[in-house]
């Protein structure tokens, strides 16, 4: 990791209290991961640090010149992470975790997430729009507001060069408000979910009470449970 070193080029401030890090390889070619990975960070002077934070890669895995970390406003470190200076130096130890696309083929895939959850959701994304993917994609995203959707204007752009559907859901939305109110359950997904759901694969991630919730819904549809990937954002 010392001789591995990220400076932080940017800080970019995103809805929803998030902040997405960039980073360049500091004499070094970079970090190859696939899309859905994470890291551990560290933020400082020096690799030796005790403090080190698990997250997710939210950029493109096709992208080597560059990683970008996307991190919400939780507390205690991460109530900060907009303070960062750039030209920081950070350290990754990863890549970690076997929540990707790359590990499971099915003929299309299906979202399922909450709030900061979006973060490796993200990832996969930009890295199948890069790659050029023509599989049908389906993404259920539920936030509070429709101002705490992190990532909804690059959302809107991914749907345009993918064969991408979002289905937005608030929880507490406006009287205005005209897409799918409350949280994601099984009429809600039956309305949208493609003819051959049973083929397709399902990646959730968001907190445990939605994630509880969606894998409910999902036997309520009678899906296979071995086709269901979740990863908990306490540990993104």
């Amino acid at each position: 990791m010392l001789r591995r070193p990220y400076p932080i080029e940017e800080v970019i401030k995103e809805r929803g209290k998030t902040w997405t890090l960039v980073l360049r390889p500091e004499g070094h070619t970079g970090m190859f991961f696939r899309p859905g990975q994470f890291a551990w960070l560290k933020i400082g002077k020096s690799p030796f640090a005790v403090r080190e934070h698990p997250f997710s890669f939210s950029s493109s895995a096709m992208r080597r010149d560059r990683i970008e970390i996307s991190i919400k406003e939780l507390g205690d470190f991460t109530s900060n992470i907009g303070e960062v200076s750039p030209g920081t130096r950070a350290y990754l130890d990863g890549p970690h975790g076997t929540f990707t696309v790359d590990r499971h083929k099915a003929p299309g895939y299906v979202f399922l997430v909450g709030g900061v959850g979006i973060t490796p959701i993200i990832s996969m994304l930009r890295t199948l729009a890069d790659r050029q993917e023509k599989r049908p994609l389906l993404l259920f995203y539920s936030n509070k507001t429709w101002e705490e959707m992190t990532f909804r204007e690059e959302l809107e752009d991914l749907s345009r060069r993918l064969n991408l559907q979002v289905v937005y859901t608030l929880t507490d939305p406006e009287e205005k408000w005209e897409g799918e109110r409350g949280r994601i359950d099984s009429k809600m997904m039956a309305r949208y979910l493609p003819e051959n759901r049973v083929e397709c694969e399902y990646f959730i991630c968001g907190p445990d009470p939605l994630q509880m919730a969606v894998k409910r819904a999902l036997e309520e549809l009678g899906l296979p449970l071995e086709k269901v990937q979740s990863e908990s954002f306490n540990y993104i």
